[in-house]
Order: structure tokens, then C-alpha cells, then sequence
């Protein structure tokens, strides 16, 4: 089984290392001085006290690599349209891609039961190209729940997670959907199979809607805002507001919004992605994250009053930063 990680940086190559130690056939597309490194000194994962070295191939240009059984893409959501056309190159009629990105898919309306279905999302698919170069018929759906940093050239060191859940955007057991379970599991990564994907896909974006562009908009930490009542009662009433759009389009909670902050609140002294890519001078996850929420709400006529103020907000301090 061929599988290429696309966009090897903290995520994908944690994974890739995993596959690669179990003895899975993994190419990395990657650049710069990243590539390098792993190119002279293989890939090296630190965790839990251990350090694990692979060297699997690792390519700059997708074209030499080949078709794959499974193509994994880990790229920030606003990354991918640039990338699209290359990771069609390494895909083939049988071949899967997997989506390992935040945010709200751009395959989103695919096979739904919906009056809005095969509908693309423009915040995330602008024009529909990224429907068009990487057909949703080629997806498998899938939410990231381990943190890993690219602390060196070459170097990976993971802080927690290893859950990558799984799921068919029409919520079928496919046979291609389980052979990647059954290989994730085998690297020693839990990776369940969802029959409604877009429910695990929203737990996690409804906590990152709100913390993101407010910990961008204050600099403030994660438990600094989970501490502060107004800020606390903020992200609360985004988080609201987008529970409502959401449970319209289907999908259902597993938990309530105030367990859902306090898991936010665990995770202690800690700045999000998107405040860490504003202090780095890096585009930032806004659309994917907040911008296709308040689409959602145009598009089934919600209004989400305090999410349009903050996603206005942190767009104007992102492009004064040169980041959006």
C-alpha cells in the first residue's frame, strides 16, 4: 500500500513517520530546508521521551512520485487551491485523497442529503476549482487531533493526540476507508471510522472559530481567554451562533458548549495556530475557520451577527500583518 504525505511539516510527518516505522510504503512531498534535512538525515520523531528516525523517500516535485493508493494532505486549507493541481499528479482512478485540514471542508455539501448538495463553499473553494482538480468523490474525510511542532530541519516533536478519525463523506464503511483504518491503527494511531464525519468535523472547528480569531485580536493565550469572562462570553456566543447553523445543516453535538470551553481551558497556556502564524508572518487559517461558518449562515439564512464582527475584525488585523 503506496501512501504519499503531502505537505510533511509537523502533522503529516508525524503520521508518515508512524506509517514508515510499521513498515508502509510512504513518500514525503516536501520543501526547502526541511527537505533537505530529511533528504541527508531521514525524518526524526520525538515523543514521549523517544526519538525514531525513518528515511523513507522524500521529493520535492509530486510528478516523480508516482500514483498512490492514498494521498494524505495536511496543508492549511488556504495552502490548498495552489496545491491542488499537484496532488492530482500522484493520483490515479482507484487512488483516495485524505484530508487532514481544519476548518470547514471544501467538499463539505458532497452526496448530502440536502437542499444545498454538490454545493462548494466559496470561502474554501473559491469558483469550485478545488472541486473541480480534486474531485470529493476521492475523499476520505478526516479530523487531526495530535499536536506536533517542526522544531529543526528534519526534526518533529510531538506534544499530544494520536486520533486521526475517519469517515466517508457519504458515511458509508468503504472498503478503501477501512484498509487506511486498519494501516493507521497498525502504526499504533487510533483511527475510528465515522459514519457522520461532519458531526467530528465541527466538534473540533467549534472551539477554533471562536479561540482562534480571538486569541489574534488580544495576543491572549488560551487559558487566559477561557479565564476572562468577556472574552470567555464572546467565543460562548460565536460558539452559539454556529452551533445554530450547524444543527440546521444536521449535525449533531455530542456535548455542550460549556464542556466544550472546558476542554479548551485542559489545554492550559497555550497559543493557538492561528496567533502562532501571526507572530511568524504566516497566512492564516481565517476563512477555513471563521469565514465559510458565516457563509453557512448566509447561505441558510442565520444570522451570525457576532461572528461576521469578529471575522471582520480579525481579517483587517491579518492583512495589516501582511498574513492574509
Amino acid at each position: 500500500m503506496k501512501v504519499a504525505i503531502f505537505g510533511a511539516g509537523a502533522i503529516g510527518g508525524f503520521l508518515g513517520v508512524r506509517l514508515a516505522a510499521a513498515g508502509a510504503d510512504v513518500t514525503f512531498i516536501a520543501r526547502g530546508p526541511h527537505l533537505a534535512a530529511m533528504r541527508e538525515n531521514g525524518v526524526t520523531l520525538k515523543s514521549n521521551g523517544e526519538s525514531l528516525t525513518v528515511r523513507p523517500r522524500c521529493l520535492a516535485d509530486p510528478a516523480e512520485a508516482g500514483i498512490h493508493d492514498y494521498v494524505v494532505v495536511t496543508l492549511k486549507a488556504h495552502g490548498l487551491p495552489a496545491a491542488a493541481p499537484s496532488i492530482a499528479q500522484m493520483m490515479g482512478p482507484q487512488s483516495a485523497l485524505v484530508t487532514g485540514i481544519n476548518g470547514v471542508p471544501y467538499w463539505y455539501f458532497y452526496g448530502v442529503d440536502s437542499p444545498f448538495r454538490d454545493r462548494h463553499i466559496e470561502s474554501v473553494d473559491p469558483a469550485g476549482k478545488l472541486w473541480s482538480v480534486l474531485p470529493p468523490e476521492k475523499v476520505i474525510g478526516s479530523v487531526v487531533y495530535p499536536a506536533a511542532e517542526v522544531t529543526a530541519p528534519g526534526i518533529i516533536e510531538h506534544t499530544y493526540g494520536d486520533r486521526f478519525t475517519l469517515g466517508e463523506p457519504d458515511g458509508s464503511r468503504s472498503p478503501r476507508a477501512e484498509a487506511f483504518s486498519k494501516l493507521l491503527i497498525g502504526a499504533g494511531l487510533k483511527a475510528p471510522l465515522r459514519p457522520r464525519i461532519r458531526d467530528e468535523i465541527w466538534v473540533k472547528l467549534w472551539g477554533n472559530l471562536a479561540f482562534n480569531p480571538i486569541s489574534v485580536l488580544t495576543g491572549a493565550t488560551l487559558d487566559v481567554i477561557v479565564a476572562q469572562a468577556e472574552l470567555r462570553g464572546l467565543c460562548r456566543g460565536m460558539m452559539l451562533e454556529a452551533k445554530e447553523v450547524a444543527e440546521t445543516l444536521g449535525v449533531r453535538f455530542g456535548i455542550d458548549v460549556d464542556r466544550r470551553i472546558a476542554g479548551a481551558a485542559e489545554v492550559g497556556e497555550h497559543k493557538t495556530s492561528m496567533l502562532q502564524d501571526l507572530e511568524r508572518g504566516r497566512p492564516m487559517e481565517i476563512d477555513a475557520l471563521l469565514g465559510a461558518v458565516v457563509e453557512l449562515g448566509s447561505m441558510i439564512e442565520r444570522d451570525t451577527p457576532l461572528c461576521r464582527m469578529v471575522l471582520a475584525l480579525v481579517r483587517e488585523r491579518a492583512r495589516g500583518a501582511g498574513c492574509y
